[in-house]
């Protein structure tokens, strides 16, 4: 693979502490993980976004957390794939799915934003569907809460026990996608899922 072929990786999540254990910023939290595999350091990069200059699986990536809010990640998305000119099919979007149970991880690339507000906008941003997506289980709302508030909660107490071996195992999905493609690493994670 020719060392021009860099991937983006793009964690999704809400900026600040006030957010930084909500479910929804699992993608920050695994993309945080890869770069403390390397001790990558982050920094501020004009697209409103923070990134860290990494490998992947061997491979060269920009690791990436939108500073923008969720619902507004698309800007940030496209505008780091111009400037490193990442094309979409090595652009993989890391976020929390409520379809999924609590510490399974799924990949794919491409299909609809099932609701999630972040794909929409990346979606919207890059003119179509096609990127890679680790979507991290967090499980569905209790009884008839709001999945909207669910998202913006904090893990459980029960939760928080696993959620590192979790981070740790939806890095990993990350590094086998990129390091062996899809579909090995889909008959990897969704098997042990």
């Amino acid at each position: 693979m020719a060392e021009t072929e860099r991937w983006l990786v793009v964690g999704l999540g809400n900026p600040g502490p006030k957010y930084a254990g909500n479910r929804h910023n699992i993608g920050f939290m695994v993309v945080e993980a890869l770069a403390e595999r390397r001790r990558d350091r982050w920094k501020a990069h004009k697209v409103h976004a923070e990134v860290a200059e990494s490998r992947v699986a061997g491979t060269p990536a920009v690791l990436a957390k939108p500073r923008s809010y969720m619902n507004l990640s698309g800007g940030p998305v496209t505008g780091l794939s111009r400037f490193y000119k990442v094309p979409m099919e090595r652009i993989v979007v890391v976020h929390d799915d409520m379809d999924i149970a609590f510490g399974a991880v799924k990949l794919k690339r491409g299909g609809g934003s099932g609701g999630h507000n972040g794909l929409r906008s990346i979606t919207a941003s890059l003119s179509g569907p096609d990127y890679l997506r680790v979507r991290v289980g967090v499980g569905r709302p209790p009884g008839r809460m709001d999945p909207a508030a669910y998202v913006l909660k904090d893990f459980s107490s029960a939760e928080r026990k696993d959620l590192p071996l979790e981070v740790e195992r939806a890095a990993d999905a990350v590094e086998a996608l990129i390091g062996e493609g899809l579909e090995r690493a889909q008959n990897v994670f969704h098997t042990a899922s």
